[in-house]
């Protein structure tokens, strides 16, 4: 899974590119996931957003997800859950603090938006804290509702 996370950073523009589709395509069909029902069909929605994040980004399902805006690096995946930056403790070489054979997230995310097209800009907004209540629901579906005005 670390691999993959690194790969994922690595690859943060093609990766952003996907992910422009993908909330394109996940719009477009809000007619159908309305006539579903939104509740109906969190859980598939939920159990495919885990697969496929889960793999590429090792994802931990906060339900609120800023992989567009972190370069592609989540930062769940920070031992210190820091959403907004690293803590004062990364090491020179770019290491965890408290996982000295990873690196930091913050490190990863500032490389990946180096390769995006919005590039550091989006990394410098300031994120709200987690909201627990979210936890293992579909940021996708949450995004649709979002874009089309259906806030839960």
């Amino acid at each position: 899974m670390y691999a993959l996370r690194l790969w994922a950073t690595r690859h943060a523009r093609g990766l952003e590119r996907a992910y422009r589709l993908m909330e394109r395509a996940m719009i477009a069909l809000d007619p159908l996931w309305s006539r579903l029902g939104h509740d109906r069909i969190e859980r598939p929605a939920a159990a495919a957003e885990r697969a496929i994040k889960g793999l590429l980004f090792d994802c931990r399902m906060c339900g609120q997800c800023v992989l567009h805006e972190t370069g592609m690096a989540c930062p769940m995946n920070c031992p210190k859950a820091l959403r907004n930056g690293p803590c004062g403790g990364v090491r020179p070489d770019g290491a965890c603090e408290v996982v000295p054979a990873m690196r930091c997230v913050w490190v990863e995310a500032w490389q990946g938006s180096l390769r995006m097209r919005d590039g550091i800009g989006a990394l410098a907004e300031l994120q709200p804290a987690v909201d627990h209540r979210l936890a293992g629901t579909s940021s996708w579906l949450r995004l649709v509702r979002q874009q089309t005005g259906r806030q839960p």
